[in-house]
């Protein structure tokens, strides 16, 4: 299984903005990017009365929809950690989440001053890395929000 980084922080921090800029720096160097990103709530990933939608609709556990270049797919179960969804991206060189902060999988904090006043991250011992626009002090490498070139060089040296 690949290894597996959740980028974390609190609602608005930019956890989507980098996560848009450090995919194209890793896949520029050459890997395979998977991407997990946690829901609070249900979603379909389909529209009513398409047929994809009836099959589901209709009881079937799991929908795959196979087009030229994309494969969507929707599956029941309980398979909500980390090491479980892997699973499913056993082809990729490296896997990002977006939240699961809960996990313990290692963790790069997103964290910027004008949306929160403190960070997630105190005391926690799955940081590797804290991205931000503060003059915050943790015992992890930090990198300024546009820092993206040599924050893909501690991925790659840590878990590549």
């Amino acid at each position: 299984m690949p290894p597996i980084i959740s980028i974390v922080g609190k609602s608005e921090s930019g956890k989507t903005t980098l996560m848009e800029k450090l995919i194209p720096e890793l896949k520029r160097r050459g890997y395979r990017i998977g991407v997990i990103k946690h829901a609070f709530h249900e979603f379909a990933f389909d529209k009513p009365g398409k047929d994809s939608w009836r099959h589901k609709a209709a009881g079937a556990e799991t929908v795959l929809v196979a087009a030229p270049g994309s494969i969507i797919m929707v599956k029941d179960g309980q398979g909500e950690t980390l090491d479980e969804l892997g699973e499913y991206f056993r082809d990729m060189d490296l896997v990002l989440t977006e939240g699961f902060k809960h996990e313990n999988k290692p963790q790069i904090e997103v964290f910027r001053r004008e949306r929160h006043q403190q960070p997630l991250s105190n005391g926690n011992p799955r940081l590797v890395a804290l991205v931000t626009d503060a003059g915050i002090d943790r015992d992890v490498p930090t990198f300024g929000l546009e820092d993206i070139v040599p924050l893909a060089d501690l991925i790659e040296d840590k878990f590549l």
